[in-house]
């Protein structure tokens, strides 16, 4: 590539990267490592947790039929942009929020920005980079994710002396809002047209996104939404209930998550590309269920920390690798095909916290409700055989 082709292909993924850093990272998975500092001063209960994180996955699911609504490049000019700095704003509200009430709404209305940007900006960056040739280049916009949650770690640990209640959401709002503008700023730049010219006439014919080769794909990626969203919530609830007092893990366990997220994205960027896509995302559900499965068969440290590292290691690469995949089998669907998978995703990830706060009004473990994220990756896992071999070739 040229110099300026370069530059434009780097602030594409620029642009991308900081969407999923303020909805993602800042806006959605902060909750998970403040979730134990709220318990500790007393403005949530555990069940309360599991609650807000139920309602907030419904409006992840909300979020993602709204942007398939949207999915035009018209409407994705005005939708995207406006979701993304209405989650930054509804993050700064968190932090005047010192009702488990009101943080219910705010909750469900992060979810609904959430999902529409989940789908939009990668779906607009992908199609972008596939004019330019670039497809393999799609999974470094998740960098963004992986840095988000590294940043999560960041504002809920370090200055959680210095805040309590809700105005521990104060540090994300105070990155979440001026990335949000510079992300909305770059989005606005990246043109594409509701026909590709990297999609041929002969792919451009409207077929049902469910078909014999994608129907699969599209089960394991429920699976999979199910199967990661209980330690993706938890771990460090699960850290607290596991491990002694004084343990390095229950600060520690979401940063070896986020880093692993981080240290993942090229490798898993370059299976796929070396490997294919589907070869990849085997391998990639068979570690994911390993973790998953880590506390329920070594409880403690050595379990806390595996699942930390191969959930964290593996859930960003499955989600890249799955929409890759899918686009080798539907390329003219475009953000359909995103919306599409995501809405899965999302509506499989609402009923990981709705159970576990069933289990532990019965007076179960949280560590015991692994069991189900453990199983649904295996679901993942099996289905992910029956995705067409061809399918996965190297772009």
């Amino acid at each position: 590539m040229t110099q300026i082709a370069t530059r434009h292909v780097t602030l594409a993924l620029l642009a991308g990267a900081s969407a999923l850093v303020v909805v993602h990272g800042l806006g959605r998975f902060a909750f998970t490592p403040l979730l134990p500092h709220l318990i500790a001063d007393g403005l949530l209960n555990l069940e309360q947790g599991a609650r807000l994180a139920t309602w907030n996955y419904i409006g992840y699911l909300l979020g993602a039929l709204l942007a398939l609504a949207l999915s035009s490049p018209a409407k994705m000019r005005i939708a995207l942009p406006l979701a993304l700095l209405v989650n930054a704003g509804i993050t700064l509200a968190q932090g005047f929020s010192e009702s488990y009430e009101s943080l219910l709404w705010l909750r469900l209305a992060n979810g609904i920005s959430n999902g529409v940007v989940f789908v939009q900006a990668p779906a607009l960056v992908l199609e972008w980079l596939a004019l330019q040739q670039r497809t393999r280049l799609s999974g470094l916009i998740y960098f963004g994710l992986g840095g988000g949650l590294l940043l999560s770690s960041a504002v809920a640990d370090w200055p959680a002396a210095w805040f309590s209640g809700a105005h521990r959401w104060w540090p994300a709002a105070a990155l979440a809002l001026p990335l949000a503008v510079l992300s909305a700023l770059l989005l606005r730049r990246l043109q594409v047209s509701s026909h590709s010219p990297a999609t041929s006439k002969a792919q451009r014919p409207t077929s049902a996104l469910f078909d014999k080769a994608s129907t699969p794909l599209f089960l394991a990626y429920t699976g999979a939404g199910l199967g990661y969203i209980l330690p993706m919530t938890f771990l460090p609830a699960l850290a607290r209930e596991q491990l002694p007092a004084s343990h390095a893990l229950l600060a520690g366990a979401w940063w070896w998550t986020a880093a692993a997220s981080v240290l993942s994205i090229p490798l898993w960027n370059y299976l796929g590309a070396r490997l294919g896509d589907r070869r990849a995302l085997l391998g990639n559900y068979a570690a994911q269920a390993m973790g998953v499965s880590a506390p329920l068969i070594w409880p403690g440290a050595a379990g806390v920390w595996l699942c930390a590292v191969l959930v964290g290691g593996t859930f960003i690469g499955s989600v890249f690798l799955t929409q890759r995949l899918a686009r080798s089998l539907h390329p003219h669907q475009g953000p359909r095909l995103s919306a599409a998978l995501i809405a899965l995703y999302g509506g499989s990830q609402l009923v990981g916290p709705w159970l576990a706060e069933r289990w532990l009004a019965q007076g179960g473990s949280l560590g015991q409700s692994f069991v189900l994220g453990a199983a649904a990756l295996l679901w993942a896992l099996a289905w992910s055989f029956a995705v067409p071999a061809h399918s996965s070739a190297r772009r």
